[in-house]
């Protein structure tokens, strides 16, 4: 009967027909290459039941009602950080025993998955508010004024990679969803903390930082690095400057260095890290580096320097240009993530 399932149903028929035309089992059996019991058992399904098509079966009964689906998908809708494992516990409170890859299939099917959650900032309502009124400030900014900016900031690099990430169910296209966020708070320290800066030219320097940065420290980092990127990434007058909301950044004496040597500071929006395109670099250069597997710490130093100076200009290029995406994601959604 296994053998029978696989043969087409037209052929099926044709064995019927030629039976009709008075062939018998063994004639049929040689004119179509089956065996006796192949050929039989296909005329007696068509004598009993009047056709040679398999019918489908109706297979092993779920054993997770549609009732019980609905009230798991509300459940992960509501809380999107709910384990399988929370939900086999649900299930078994009902007397439903599955295995947690069946709870998995049943929400795949609802086109709901496990994803890392995105790592952001908490934002308070100010924050909103300014991010939003950034994103349509400069929504109109033609690309020759993002071509001026210098884009800087600072990053830790362990030695050896990243903690592992948190999972949320979630539906494509909602990562950035608040539910599914995992806020951050900024904090210093790490195996080694790096300064750099970009623009549309290329990559700038890439300094690491001594000990824990402070404000006198920073300006030192700005006095030494700042103008020879600028010269190197041949930036023009008027070439504007870009940080972020950092104490150091934003004290008295930073800004009286600022003021001292002209430079021209892009407003910025506090807890916006998404916001900068140099966010993205950091990314790849944390791939690229720990793909090489420093040993020791003037390892990691060598490689990120190294690493840094490989990144493409159109890479960079190419994040300027779909720069206003990025604030109409923010206008989109009222100045969240």
């Amino acid at each position: 009967m296994g053998v029978t399932k696989q043969l087409s149903n037209d052929l099926k028929t044709k064995i019927v027909h030629h039976h009709g035309l008075g062939e018998g089992y063994r004639k049929l059996s040689q004119r179509f290459k089956l065996s006796v019991s192949t050929v039989r058992n296909i005329l007696r399904k068509w004598k009993t039941t009047g056709s040679v098509q398999v019918k489908a079966r109706s297979g092993r009964p779920r054993k997770i009602s549609d009732r019980q689906k609905r009230r798991m998908v509300r459940t992960v809708r509501v809380n999107p950080q709910t384990s399988t494992k929370d939900l086999q516990h649900h299930l078994a409170a009902d007397g439903v025993t599955v295995h947690r890859s069946t709870i998995r299939r049943t929400l795949h099917k609802e086109m709901l998955y496990a994803r890392v959650m995105q790592r952001k900032p908490f934002l308070r309502p100010q924050h909103k508010q300014s991010r939003l009124r950034y994103a349509q400030a400069h929504l109109d900014k033609p690309a020759s004024f993002w071509n001026k900016v210098l884009w800087t900031d600072e990053t830790k690099i362990e030695l050896f990679g990243h903690n592992k990430g948190r999972y949320a169910w979630r539906k494509k296209n909602t990562a950035f969803q608040e539910k599914h966020l995992l806020p951050t708070v900024k904090y210093g320290g790490g195996s080694i903390m790096l300064w750099g800066c970009v623009a549309s030219a290329g990559t700038g320097n890439l300094v690491k930082v001594e000990g824990r940065m402070d404000s006198t420290q920073y300006q030192q980092i700005l006095e030494t690095n700042v103008q020879e990127s600028v010269t190197k990434l041949k930036l023009r007058r008027g070439w504007i400057f870009q940080q972020d909301n950092d104490l150091k950044h934003c004290s008295k004496s930073t800004k009286a260095f600022m003021q001292r040597n002209k430079y021209n500071v892009l407003e910025w929006p506090s807890q916006s890290p998404d916001l900068n395109i140099i966010e993205n670099l950091w990314g790849e250069l944390k791939r690229a580096v720990h793909a090489r597997r420093p040993s020791n710490l003037n390892e990691l130093e060598m490689f990120c320097k190294e690493e840094w100076s490989k990144i493409p200009s159109t890479t960079i290029q190419t994040l300027i240009g779909t720069y206003r995406r990025r604030l109409e994601a923010v206008i989109s959604a009222k100045g969240g993530s």
